[in-house]
């Protein structure tokens, strides 16, 4: 009796009592700390033996835990070698690397499937999936991904780049193993405490739970919910959302997982009926210590939580879990440190989420200096502008504050700044249902990312007329990340919808301009897109674009709706007259176009558009009738500005007579993969040179390739 009291207090006693300082233990226990201190410098092995010998998981099945040990900490080593030279995602990448090893060594990939959720964390695991040689040419053009891509690798079970996917591809593949009669079925999704928000992974467990599926899902837990997590806001500075704030307690520590063992081991030994009764004391305990009900209650088994850098205890979780027959999905809940063992990561807000080329030894970051802001900084600003006059202007982000520039406007004005976790779709109808109540709601979200929020788009605000305001960042191509992350279609899938204003600004002047006019729609929901990158400054804008600024504007000026501009008038002279009427920042392009093929005798007139609902018809039916060519160009997909353009011409029987000939330059119907943005604007051919040489085609003065 004495025994069994004590193991029913250690049940149901409060987690606070079982804490311990595991992250303490964590670096008394890692290879790599026992290398450096925390100030540096920060220097790596000699030589990586056990790394050298993996050419693949299956060098990997004979180690034993001291060895499995050794090869993380080369493998975290190489991952930062690696990532030093090429940028890219780092912090992520480190947080998993004890789960990689363990994950590879345990199972048998390729044929037991592994989904990495979002899967920028997966460059440990490319290294020992055979591409370790090609790591040099991570995210560079014409080199690997920087994320998970089947036609990349068949240890790639599932590509990714969007988040909470993971758990839904990993149950359709155990259902396409059930069905296919396959003996082996072992599908596992690792799912970060960001990604974990996203409400497709609650459908997909409500799913796996009510198959009764066989599976395992993988909580990988860092504290990290948002990009950085830490933006003032309404909720505060803590990671976004009651789910994060649910697992935070669930981190009953380690301790507690051992004694929950121990309970099993002496719970085989008592009478079925005792079994019974502490099978319930069990889950009982679990639901008040650990939270796991939040989860059994999907139909999952929770395990944890479990200290996911120590490779002793997961190991052998993991081959326990691979042996169990039980046909049930499981869940397993690791904490982990994102960046865990680089201190300049770990002491980071950001945690070296994504980091350009770095000095190993001392952290130091390579960062390239502009002299010019950011188009995201110059909307941020110019937000906080209009929001110091107009206290109903509100901020909202899904998870990427720092992406959108939602960290600048919250730290001026945390409580009118929304972080809602990565929710697009409820992100999209909450500044609907703000709308309602007056307020003129910003919903800031990258354009790839609104792709998840679009009947929410149509259904909850244009449809209702209700006027909120959508601000797509990272329009266009966006560089290193790649096809993922390209905003190549918002134009198509937003200029669908009927009664929206779209709005691209073609410089930083302008972004400003176009927020200034947003805060005054007030009557239908609008839409801004703008790339990432950074503005011209103002000696290119006097320059290049003829502003004849003394200095840069405070504050944007309000738009007439639907009104374009002529930036350049053609001269008189030319023999051919030619019109470029562009959307967004391929404006300058256009200019540098315009003045090439005038030295060649032609009269160039470039156009402005801003908007592409509505299509400022006055504009191109001058453009038509005046020119004898007409070439439209913007960052953006087939079925965009140029094709309306095209629609309304042809209506308009302005290509009846034949007399004008008329071409839109939009990306090609492909995806491009990643490199640089000048790499693949060169690639999709929509430069000043592509520019330039379509007119010439179109004049029959020289032939330009078909792309």
């Amino acid at each position: 009796m004495i025994a069994r009291g004590v193991l029913l207090l250690a049940l149901v006693a409060p987690a606070t009592a079982f804490m311990a300082p595991a992250s303490r233990a964590r670096r008394a226990a890692t290879p790599l700390r026992m290398a450096i201190s925390d100030e540096g410098p920060y220097v790596g092995p000699a030589t990586k033996p056990l790394l050298d010998s993996v050419k693949s998981p299956t060098d990997m099945k004979s180690m034993t835990t001291k060895e499995l040990k050794q090869l993380a900490h080369e493998l975290r080593w190489e991952v930062l070698e690696s990532v030093s030279k090429t940028g890219g995602h780092l912090g992520s990448a480190l947080g998993v690397v004890e789960l990689t090893v363990a994950l590879h060594a345990v199972f048998n990939a390729p044929e037991d499937k592994i989904c990495w959720d979002v899967s920028h964390q997966v460059y440990p695991h490319k290294i020992l999936t055979g591409r370790r040689e090609r790591m040099d040419t991570l995210r560079q053009y014409g080199g690997i991904s920087g994320f998970a891509k089947m036609k990349e690798s068949e240890y790639d079970a599932f590509g990714a780049g969007h988040s909470s996917t993971s758990i839904s591809a990993a149950l359709g593949m155990s259902e396409g193993k059930r069905q296919m009669r396959k003996k082996q079925n072992q599908c596992i999704a690792v799912i970060g405490d960001g990604a974990i928000t996203g409400g497709m992974a609650y459908e997909a467990m409500n799913s796996a739970g009510y198959l009764n599926s066989r599976m395992l899902v993988i909580l990988n837990d860092n504290a990290q919910v948002s990009l950085p997590t830490g933006t003032p806001s309404v909720g505060g500075t803590v990671p976004s959302g009651a789910l994060s704030a649910a697992t935070s307690r669930m981190l009953a520590s380690k301790p507690f997982q051992d004694v929950r063992d121990v309970a099993k081991t002496l719970n085989r030994l008592m009478p079925d009926r005792v079994q019974e009764i502490n099978k319930k004391i069990d889950e009982y305990a679990r639901g008040i210590v650990s939270g796991g009900t939040l989860f059994e209650e999907l139909g999952f088994y929770y395990i944890g939580p479990v200290d996911g850098h120590d490779m002793d205890n997961l190991v052998p979780i993991l081959q326990d879990i691979r042996d169990n027959d039980m046909q049930k999905p499981i869940l397993l809940h690791l904490k982990t440190e994102k960046g865990f063992g680089y201190p300049p990561a770990e002491r980071a807000s950001d945690k070296y989420h994504g980091v350009p080329k770095f000095d190993v030894p001392t952290g130091k970051q390579f960062k390239s200096k502009s002299r010019t802001p950011s188009y995201t900084s110059v909307f941020a600003n110019a937000l906080i502008e209009e929001a110091a006059d107009d206290r109903t202007v509100m901020g909202i982000t899904a998870a990427m504050p720092g992406g959108t520039g939602m960290d600048i406007f919250g730290r001026r004005f945390p409580q009118r700044t929304y972080d809602v976790g990565i929710a697009e779709q409820h992100a999209v109808t909450f500044a609907a249902g703000m709308a309602v109540e007056g307020l003129k709601p910003f919903c800031c979200i990258y354009s790839t990312f609104l792709q998840r929020g679009y009947d929410q788009v149509m259904h909850d605000c244009v449809l209702q007329h209700l006027p909120v305001r959508l601000v797509l960042d990272r329009a266009g191509l966006v560089g290193n990340d790649g096809p993922t992350h390209h905003g190549s279609f918002d134009l198509a899938y937003l200029g669908a919808l009927p009664e929206i204003v779209i709005m691209a600004p073609s410089d930083e002047v302008e972004l400003m301009n176009m927020v200034a006019t947003q805060v005054k729609i007030d009557d239908k929901t609008s839409a801004m897109r703008y790339p990432r990158g950074t503005g011209y400054g103002l000696e290119t804008l006097n320059s290049l674009f003829g502003y004849g600024l003394e200095e840069m504007p405070k504050r944007g000026e309000v738009l007439p709706i639907g009104k374009g501009r002529i930036v350049k008038q053609g001269s008189k002279q030319g023999r051919e007259k030619v019109a470029l009427l562009t959307l967004g920042t391929r404006l300058s392009s256009a200019l540098i176009a315009a003045k090439e093929l005038e030295e060649e005798g032609m009269s160039v007139t470039v156009a402005d558009a801003r908007f592409m609902k509505p299509l400022d018809i006055d504009l191109v039916r001058k453009l038509a009738s005046e020119n004898d060519v007409l070439v439209t160009v913007e960052e953006g997909s087939i079925g965009g500005f140029g094709d309306h353009v095209l629609h309304f011409l042809s209506l308009e029987g302005a290509l009846d007579d034949g007399k004008l000939k008329m071409r839109p330059m939009v990306l090609p119907d492909r995806y491009i993969e990643a490199g640089t943005q000048q790499e693949q604007y060169d690639e999709a051919g929509l430069n000043s040179q592509h520019i330039a040489g379509t007119v010439r085609k179109l004049l029959k003065k020289s032939n330009v390739p078909v792309l």
